[in-house]
């Protein structure tokens, strides 16, 4: 099977630093800005500048692809025409306390509303009282004081002269909480009380007939008096109501003549509402309604919650911690002297999406859907354009006060930046997300491996270097950097566009050179930086191989074991991928269960490798066409697996594996597979090549290489390949060996060294092939089942038989 080992030169691509028309990087003109991205560059731009409804940005690509860089230069450097939002001011509703008003005004217009709000104020704090004391206020207040005596003199002085003349006076008493005029007698020129009468009468001084003129006096003017109180108290209350008015009429002129050219100057009907509710309650307050409210001049203070400077360009927010409090706002509480939570329309606060209002807000996808209410609430502004600032949950011993601000007219642009997979989740999971974010920016992240792409890693690394001021990257280091891109790509005749994280390993190659006193960054300190790389995260790998080494985890890589097969799976550390095999095994034997995978019946198989499984019962049924069904039980199980499983790469090696226990042929343990099957024995390509093959490599490395010993991979794949030099050369010596297969017949064939098998015309293999030789077997389990069927059946009618020849002898 020698046409299918693939050479040397196949397994890794080589990059010629001649070929690179540059001696360093010193010689190249650094790349401002983002390389290979102009489709991306396109959809971003125009998302930017476009001004519809909708027209909301999902920037899709994997991190380190350039995808916050760009975004942020674009926006540097188109400066999109925004539509100029407005300042926005909260404001006391005198009609609604609990439902602050917002008022709009032009742009620097916020600031200044609400300076001369505060000079206003000091005015009714600290001047009005005092302007209402002036000396024409004084003289007309006493002029209508003097007046209401006259009146009062001129209803009073007669009844007043009649009580003297009958020895009577109008004077007061205490009747519970209540003073009242009352008429007492005179005698001796004193005014005497019901108690100084007793005790006269008492002591003889005062005869019945005196007491009785007296009470028939009294009684008379008494009905006089009611009519007489009536009308004092009217002119009183005249008087009262007379002086409210001179003081209401002087406080609203005076406040008139301190606002009035509040309202002139910014000429909004909300500003010339919100003055005249003010001074009508200031001019309440000055009659005397609430006030013993302390500083009632808070209310009339305004809030500004987002204001502009008016050469202020558009705004561009970024929100790192995408909460519905951090996007929408919120609303401060503050605990009073009386320990009661208290919240107003000066406690009301912006989030970013106000403070984005016109312009753009920049949000991290993982980051906002985290919180299930912050993703309602954005999409719910973007659906209405309005936005509703909330109060969040009062957490403590004292109730949450309620307020609900005026909701906000409210335009931003948001930019979403995430992964394919989460724009793909975002868009299953809100039927209105297709409709809000209506422009899609994807980052590549590979691009053809070819000048272009030299070009472009040169200049990059002449940005970092210039930018950083690292050392020049020779041109060596290019072509070990062009090389590392292409085995991240993992495509065929690709190369990597994740500038991040090739940066990453172009600053630690940096460092390295600069600790040898180097001139210039060179290809070992790339190869170095790369090797250091990923010995800081191989914990898990190293760990994988010392348990091979010791036996605990069995691993056999000679020999020739029935129904077991070298499978290859991978793991993650952070961006980096491990390979390492996987013993699958596989057991058959007459029965009607059919194939059992004991992941999935474990429930530890993924949705994919269940797939991968049942694929492989269609296999199976394509391979073997008997003319009776597949009557047999055989179970496959991933030995030494206690995790979940997912894929279907192993598919193939799974296939192999059932093959070879049907059959009782043993399968090579020096080898192994990777690669997904499907239904008609094609193998195709899988992910990981790379890494599979090498964790299988460094297992076989440790125990000592044969010469035999290698990996199978789909013929798809081999494009792919950018092995590790050590594995490389091993090949190149014929210590190791990598296959590329097209079908599972090839790969039975490597397996185990016999001939796999064509169907002729008839449907039928040759019987020395191994799967005429499974077919044959399928046939004889077949057989056995059909045989243990009928005998039970048989003994089943026996049986019955026998029952009901028992049961009519008892009843003759």
């Amino acid at each position: 099977m020698d046409e299918l080992r693939l050479s040397a030169e196949q397994l890794r691509w080589i990059c010629d630093p001649a070929d690179l028309p540059f001696e360093s990087t010193a010689d190249v003109e650094p790349i401002s800005g983002i390389s290979g991205q102009e489709h991306a560059v396109e959809a971003l731009r125009f998302g930017l500048e476009i001004n519809a409804v909708g027209q909301n940005i999902y920037v899709s690509g994997l991190p380190g692809t350039g995808r916050e860089s760009l975004l942020k230069q674009l926006l540097e450097e188109i400066r999109p025409a925004c539509p100029l939002a407005p300042d926005r001011c909260f404001v006391h509703n005198f009609e609604q306390p609990d439902r602050p008003s917002l008022i709009s005004l032009p742009r620097g217009q916020g600031l200044l509303f609400a300076r001369r709000m505060d000079t206003a104020i000091e005015f009714i704090r600290d001047d009005l009282g005092a302007a209402l004391q002036a000396e024409t206020v004084t003289r007309r207040r006493k002029a209508i004081e003097t007046e209401a005596g006259e009146a009062i003199d001129a209803i009073g002085g007669p009844f007043d002269a009649e009580l003297r003349a009958a020895d009577l006076t109008l004077t007061t008493q205490q009747v519970g909480e209540l003073v009242r005029p009352a008429i007492v007698p005179v005698i001796d020129g004193e005014a005497v009380t019901p108690e100084d009468i007793e005790r006269m009468q008492a002591e003889g001084k005062l005869s019945d007939e005196q007491l009785a003129d007296m009470e028939a006096r009294m009684a008379e003017f008494g009905e006089r008096l009611g009519d007489i109180a009536t009308r004092i108290q009217a002119v009183r209350r005249k008087a009262v109501e007379r002086t409210r008015k001179l003081f209401t009429g002087e406080a609203r002129s005076l406040l008139m003549s301190a606002t009035g050219d509040i309202v002139d100057q910014f000429g909004d009907a909300a500003v010339g509402g919100f003055i005249s509710a003010v001074i009508d309650d200031v001019v309440r307050r000055m009659a005397g309604d609430g006030a013993g409210d302390g500083d009632f001049t808070r209310r009339y203070r305004v809030n500004l919650v987002q204001g502009h400077r008016e050469d202020e360009s558009c705004p561009v927010i970024v929100e790192n911690v995408p909460t519905m409090r951090t996007l929408l706002g919120g609303i401060d509480v503050e605990i009073a002297p009386n320990d009661q939570a208290e919240a107003s329309h000066m406690t009301v606060r912006a989030g970013s999406l106000l403070r984005a209002d016109g312009g753009y807000l920049v949000l991290e996808a993982k980051d906002l859907v985290t919180d299930a209410n912050a993703w309602r609430a954005l999409m719910r502004v973007l659906r209405i354009g309005r936005l509703d600032i909330v109060p969040p949950e009062f957490e403590g011993p004292f109730p949450s006060p309620t307020l609900k601000p005026e909701a906000i007219p409210i335009n931003v642009k948001v930019v979403l930046i995430g992964g394919p997979a989460m724009y793909q989740a975002l868009d299953n999971s809100d039927m209105d997300f297709s409709n809000l974010f209506k422009v899609l920016a994807v980052f590549e992240s590979e691009r053809p491996r070819d000048e272009e792409a030299a070009r472009m890693y040169a200049g990059v690394l002449a940005r970092v270097a210039q930018t950083e001021r690292l050392l020049p990257f020779h041109r060596t280091a290019v072509a070990a950097l062009l090389e590392h891109g292409t085995r991240i790509a993992a495509m065929q005749g690709k190369v990597s566009l994740r500038f991040g994280r090739l940066a990453d390993i172009a600053r630690e190659a940096a460092f390295l050179a600069s600790k040898e006193y180097a001139q210039q960054v060179t290809g070992d300190h790339v190869r170095a930086a790369v090797q250091r790389t990923k010995k800081r995260a191989d914990l898990p790998s190293r760990r994988f191989l010392e348990l091979v080494e010791s036996g605990t985890i069995r691993v056999a890589v000679t020999g020739g074991v029935v129904g077991q097969v070298n499978g290859l799976a991978t793991s993650q550390a952070g961006p980096l991928t491990y390979g390492f095999p996987a013993r699958i095994t596989a057991t058959i034997g007459a029965g009607t269960a059919g194939t059992i995978d004991v992941e999935s019946a474990s429930e530890l198989s993924g949705s994919i490798h269940t797939k991968g499984f049942h694929i492989l019962g269609g296999l199976l049924r394509h391979l073997l066409r008997t003319e009776h069904p597949l009557t047999f039980s055989a179970s496959l199980a991933f030995e030494q697996s206690y995790g979940g499983i997912d894929g279907d790469s192993a598919s193939g090696a799974e296939a192999c594996c059932l093959l070879s226990a049907l059959t009782n042929v043993p399968l090579r343990q020096d080898l192994a597979m990777t690669g997904a099957i499907d239904q008609h024995g094609h193998i195709q390509p899988i992910g990981g090549v790379n890494e599979k093959i090498e964790g299988f490599f460094d297992v076989c490395r440790d125990a000592g290489l044969t010469g035999t010993q290698g990996v199978i991979i789909p013929r798809s794949n081999a494009g792919d390949l950018m092995l590790r030099h050590d594995v490389v050369e091993a090949c190149r010596e014929g210590r190791f060996g990598v296959y590329a297969i097209d079908t599972i017949q090839e790969a039975l064939a490597l397996f185990t060294g016999e001939e796999a098998g064509a169907m002729d015309t008839n449907g039928e293999y040759p019987a020395h092939t191994l799967l005429g030789r499974a077919t044959e077997r399928a046939h004889r389990f077949w057989s056995q089942a059909r045989s243990a069927t009928t005998d039970t059946t048989t003994r089943g009618a026996r049986e019955r038989a026998q029952g009901t020849n028992g049961s009519g002898a008892a009843t003759s």
